[in-house]
């Protein structure tokens, strides 16, 4: 217990944590949102455009891998295109082709069919006349002969037309395959270009270089990071606060900030989070002295509108002290009036 109460009472002094009438305070850092830009794919570092420290602006390129094998597999799919291209249209030919066939075919079956009816004409006809004595038995086998030769072609005919229509269903088949092979095509161009597109590697959101993780020459691998960002419209400060003064902090609360480096300015943030774990918690919590020990983890965002305005002037890591409202009727005092760099 001696040692517990040892480490909250360094706790306690170590955050600073104060009370005003409505008010709390406690010491914090200035700290920012980090954002890495990393390779999409496997590649060499090229070139990087920015150095630590600089600004950026969001779509701004700042890192060129290389690109040439994806330039090469560009060529060689633009390549593949072109002869899906020239396979679909001689399929597209051949469809032409087997048409024209069927076509022709059906022309002969009505061919064969107009000479199979004047065979049996004549074959009635002399059947009709060999009792007359007008037509022999002989020309009656001929007619007979000459009808089931004009069936015969009739059959080879259509057999031709069937052979046609085939023809025809295996060149749809052809074509729906080249075409089929010519989306693919696209699509593997589609997918090459979106890699090479995303081998200019582009700053997600303004903000200032905080480190080149690697440089040109370096092969990264898929999701390897090249540089890390600072994002200074996403500026916030973190401070502790004990259970009782905790439990009295709101989300969207006012919170007045003093910079060790500026104690001149006092600048405007809002409480955007309250931790709902403590973050030193003691063994035991029976009694009301040890449950003052727990501390609770407190976000304060500072406005972006703010932070854009003087964006040069942003650093993180600053420490500071965060004075927020528990009393929302609370009045500031005048030395924590709001006064912002000019």
């Amino acid at each position: 217990m001696l040692v517990l109460g040892v480490v909250a009472f360094v706790v306690w002094q170590h955050y600073g944590v104060k009370r005003e009438d409505g008010l709390a305070s406690g010491n914090g850092r200035i700290e920012a949102t980090d954002i890495d830009v990393a390779a999409k794919i496997p590649a060499r570092i090229k070139e990087i455009l920015v150095h630590e420290g600089d600004y950026v602006t969001a779509g701004q390129v700042v890192v060129h891998m290389d690109t040439d094998t994806l330039e090469a597999q560009l060529h060689e799919a633009q390549a593949q295109l072109e002869r899906v291209r020239s396979s679909a249209a001689t399929a597209r030919s051949q469809l032409d082709l087997r048409q024209a066939e069927k076509a022709a075919a059906q022309a002969v079956v009505r061919q064969r069919e107009a000479e199979l009816n004047v065979a049996q004409t004549h074959l009635t006809r002399s059947v009709n006349l060999v009792p007359k004595g007008a037509a022999s038995a002989q020309q009656v086998d001929d007619d007979r002969a000459r009808v089931l030769s004009a069936e015969a072609a009739i059959a080879a005919a259509r057999a031709q037309v069937a052979a046609a229509e085939a023809a025809i269903v295996t060149a749809r088949s052809e074509i729906a395959g080249a075409e089929s092979n010519i989306e693919a095509q696209h699509a593997t161009i589609q997918r090459i270009q979106a890699d090479l597109n995303d081998s200019a590697l582009k700053a997600p959101r303004d903000g200032r270089v905080q480190y080149r993780v690697a440089e040109p020459g370096e092969v990264m691998g898929a999701g390897g990071r090249v540089l890390n960002l600072v994002d200074l419209t996403d500026v916030y400060m973190t401070f502790f606060l004990p259970t009782a003064q905790a439990g009295r902090v709101t989300l969207g609360s006012e919170v007045r900030l003093v910079l060790d480096a500026a104690p001149q300015f006092v600048i405007p943030a809002r409480v955007t989070f309250v931790a709902d774990v403590a973050q030193f918690t003691p063994k035991t919590v029976e009694t009301q002295i040890e449950r003052e020990k727990l501390m609770f983890r407190i976000k304060a965002h500072l406005p972006p509108e703010g932070l854009r305005e003087h964006i040069r002037q942003v650093k993180t890591g600053l420490p500071g002290v965060a004075y927020v409202q528990l009393d929302q009727q609370a009045q500031w005092p005048e030395r924590l009036a709001v006064r912002l760099p000019p």
